[in-house]
């Protein structure tokens, strides 16, 4: 018999006994139904699939794209059960899966079954055997993120494993079974990442010394640091210091580092040789601060010490002028004069405090008592300043409109040979300076004719054969916009002043001397004084953070320009300049924009010339008289905003933006592409490498043609 028509025969066969076995069974569970023994053999799929639908009493719909044959055989009798378990996995072996969606069975494709199922469990997966479900795993300790490139390798390549660690979740969708085992590999690795945290009192050594010799020590001995692992984090030992209680705080991955840590630091916790009858000597290397400001606050409040009875020896009840002399400049009024860097500190003596500029280290002589008390004040004063981002936004909007109209004449009365005449006529000087009838006149003589700017309209006329100007009607209007922004902008410590100019350094004439006394009266050794100034924007702040994030300033802010027609220096005074400064105190909220001051202006300006009299008579005194009028209007703001960088981060954040902000317009600025010319590239600076990459070197100066990068496409902000 043909093997294909002996398995058909055995699919009805099949589907005659199961849809036989309910009407027998009906009233029975499931699970006490009589073994079955199925025997297909390269039989249809889709005929397999209804006798299973009968088998288990559940409507299973084959997905189109399900086709081809399937084999599922036992030799001994088996329950329903296993022979639906050993149906899915045959389906498994040929790509397919069984997923449910609304009551109903689905037979699809194996990489649409990760879409298609309904089924979602959590917490303990309640459905086994080879269909694919999505199982939710809610951590207590982990991190999800930290163990899905664990999982991945787990789990079949056309399923899918997500991490929230908004809730600290993670989301799989994969078989059952196979889900079941992961449930068990999340459980295990699902623990606390350390143990709790112990409080190890001192009995000789300074908490806030020895704490960073046991982190280095603890984070030594774990072996080779692990990729993506943060040392001293979870998984790590960590060390806190507490000054207050003199006493060291420990998280460690498990007991055995704990007992380690504790042993480390039982040998550690020694009394110190340097202790003798006048107190001991401890060098503290300062992280943030200024070893010389810190010394004189230091002093100051521990001066009382120097007069109690029970004080030591060598402490000073007041700070010494020699550590209060390298504070002058720092504390200097804003706006004081001085630039460039201040010359290096000097160390500062006296007191049980020394300071050390050079290391940035404080000595301090005392006993260990007093020492501990010291300690854990310069711990708390030793901590990183945020750093404060202004930015300054000067805006000036200003337009000018002008008008001139004027009306010259010159006439001769009188006839050839006369010897007498009469003379008459108007000239107006316009506005501009250009444009008299005479100066015209004179010119044209000596062959240079200019009648200034705007619409002329004149009458020549010949006089002994000379061609002069008879009359000139002039007509001109202009208007001029200026729209300027400047943002001139700075980073600086909280509290710390900072500065900026931006423009030229002009000279201006202090004084003069000329002597007399050479020969024939001529004058010997003459010399001039002079003084150089900034002349263009000057921005001064000391920004001082206050609570909620608000930032009291102290600004001085001067926007000062040479007059354009003493640009040269024509004059013996020198050049003149405009001048606008504010300087004034405001608080302001952080990344919020203030308005600091600003100049709103609207000038008329009327200019008549005309004759008395006959310049008054309507219509026909427009020939005895010249006008111009003139009107400017000038917008002046001055705006601030402040950026609080807490973090080291947030300063990373701030300067990478603005690194590829400038980097983006160099590469949109590229020149046009000549053969001509061979030089079709100007300079980009390189991309901004990654945190733990360092920055590229810039291009030389004057780069060949060969070295000079080629551009990229502008990011996209």
């Amino acid at each position: 018999m043909n093997p294909r028509h002996l398995s058909g025969c055995l699919v009805a066969l099949a589907l005659t006994l199961f849809a036989w076995a309910p009407s027998q069974a009906q009233n029975f569970a499931p699970k006490s139904r009589a073994p079955v023994t199925v025997n297909f053999v390269n039989a249809d799929i889709e005929g397999v699939t209804r006798a299973f639908a009968a088998m288990i009493e559940r409507a299973i719909i084959v997905d189109p794209r399900v086709k081809g044959s399937i084999t599922v055989y036992s030799e001994q009798p088996q329950s329903v059960r296993e022979a639906w378990q050993s149906y899915q996995s045959a389906l498994r072996g040929l790509g397919f899966a069984v997923v449910e969606s609304g009551g109903l069975l689905k037979v699809v494709p194996e990489a649409d079954a990760k879409l298609q199922t309904g089924t979602v469990s959590i917490g303990e997966v309640g459905v086994r055997g080879d269909q694919i479900i999505t199982q939710i795993f809610t951590l207590r300790y982990e991190n999800p993120n930290n163990l899905v490139p664990v999982l991945r390798p787990l789990i079949s390549a056309n399923n899918t494993i997500n991490a929230n660690p908004a809730s600290n979740s993670l989301v799989i969708t994969d078989y059952a079974d196979n889900l079941q085992r992961l449930g068990k590999i999340i459980a295990a690795l699902d623990n606390p990442a350390g143990t709790g945290v112990d409080i190890v009192p001192l009995q000789h050594a300074v908490a806030a010394d020895l704490a960073p010799l046991v982190q280095r020590l603890s984070d030594a001995g774990g072996g080779a640091p692990v990729p993506g692992v943060v040392v001293g984090g979870a998984g790590g030992t960590t060390v806190v210091a507490d000054s207050r209680s003199n006493s060291l705080l420990i998280r460690a991955a498990n007991p055995a580092r704990l007992a380690l840590v504790r042993a480390t630091i039982a040998q550690l916790d020694r009394p110190s040789t340097l202790l003798g009858a006048g107190g001991g000597m401890w060098v503290v290397h300062l992280k943030n601060a200024d070893a010389v400001r810190l010394a004189t606050v230091v002093r100051a409040a521990f001066g009382a010490f120097g007069s109690s009875p029970g004080g030591s020896a060598g402490i000073a009840s007041t700070p010494t002028p020699q550590a209060a002399t390298p504070n002058v400049q720092a504390n200097a009024p804003l706006g004081s004069g001085g630039g460039g860097l201040a010359t290096a500190a000097q160390p500062s003596t006296g007191g049980f405090i020394q300071a050390d500029p050079a290391t940035n280290s404080l000595i301090i002589t005392a006993p260990e008592p007093l020492y501990r008390q010291v300690r854990a004040l310069i711990d708390q004063l030793d901590t990183r300043r945020a750093q404060v981002y202004i930015e300054s936004m000067i805006v000036e909007v200003a337009a000018g409109d002008a008008a001139d109209f004027g009306f010259q004449w010159q006439g001769l009365l009188g006839q050839s040979g006369d010897k007498t005449g009469l003379v008459a006529g108007t000239n107006f000087t316009p506005a501009g300076g250009q444009g008299n009838i005479i100066g015209i006149n004179t010119g044209a003589v000596q062959g240079q004719i200019n009648v200034g700017e705007g619409l002329n309209l004149g009458i020549l006329r010949a006089y002994n054969g000379i061609t002069t100007l008879a009359a000139i009607a002039r007509a001109l209007q202009s208007q001029a916009e200026t729209n300027i922004v400047s943002t001139p902008n700075l980073i600086t410590l909280d509290n710390e002043e900072a500065k900026i100019v931006v423009g030229e350094n002009v000279p201006f004439i202090t004084g003069q001397f000329t002597g007399a006394g050479g020969t024939g009266g001529a004058t010997t050794n003459p010399f001039q004084t002079i003084e150089r100034k900034d002349v263009g924007i000057t921005l001064r702040i000391r920004p001082q953070i206050g609570e909620g994030g608000a930032v009291r300033m102290t600004i001085f802010q001067e926007q000062s320009s040479v007059k354009q027609d003493t640009a040269a220096g024509t004059t013996n005074a020198g050049p003149s300049t405009t001048k606008r400064s504010i300087e004034n105190t405001v608080v302001v909220d952080d990344g919020a924009i203030l308005v600091l001051g600003g100049l709103i202006e609207d000038r008329f300006i009327t200019n008549k010339s005309k004759v008395p009299l006959l310049g008054d008579i309507p219509w026909l005194g427009a020939l005895f008289r010249s006008e111009s009028r003139e009107r400017k209007r000038t917008n002046l703001m001055v705006f601030l905003r402040p950026i609080v960088m807490r973090d080291a981060g947030a300063a990373n954040r701030f300067s990478a933006d603005r690194y590829d902000q400038i980097r983006g317009q160099q590469q949109t600025t590229q020149p046009t592409p000549s053969l001509a010319m061979p030089i079709n590239e100007s300079p980009v600076l390189p991309p901004r490498p990654a945190a733990s990459e360092p920055l590229a070197p810039l291009p030389p100066a004057v780069p060949s043609a060969e070295q000079l990068p080629v551009p990229a496409p502008a990011p996209q902000r």
